[in-house]
């Protein structure tokens, strides 16, 4: 049976990967390693030609975390094993889709939008 901290726990770092394009401006800019000016051109540099690299970054990790869950946490190397719990992986997979693609638009065009606002990184 599936609970939803398993489910985080699979999507929560592909969802951080993916939103890199606009979450690394906002951490040089509070480490004080870049100014604002640097941090919004660069984080428009990087959503406007690179977004893709990173969704594509997001969903390789996404595939990766599912292949590690599958076979370190429930112990399912083998063929025959995966045919028997087809439909457990199957709603694994379903619902850390879901939860990955809702997180990262929720991640991504509320939380970092909303700090970028306050560092004055874009309107």
């Amino acid at each position: 049976m599936l609970n939803l901290t398993e489910i985080l726990k699979i999507s929560s770092v592909p969802i951080l990967l993916a939103s890199l394009c606009c979450l690394s401006p906002i951490i040089l800019v509070l480490l004080g390693v870049g100014t604002v000016t640097f941090a919004s051109s660069f984080a428009d540099i990087l959503y406007g030609e690179y977004k893709w690299y990173f969704r594509l970054v997001g969903l390789l990790a996404l595939i990766l975390s599912l292949i590690f869950y599958f076979r370190r946490v429930k112990g399912i190397c083998t063929v025959d094993e995966a045919k028997k719990r087809r439909n457990e992986i199957i709603n694994t997979v379903a619902l850390s889709v879901i939860a990955g693609v809702l997180g990262y638009i929720f991640f991504l065009y509320v939380v970092v939008h909303y700090i970028g606002v306050l560092l004055n990184l874009w309107k």
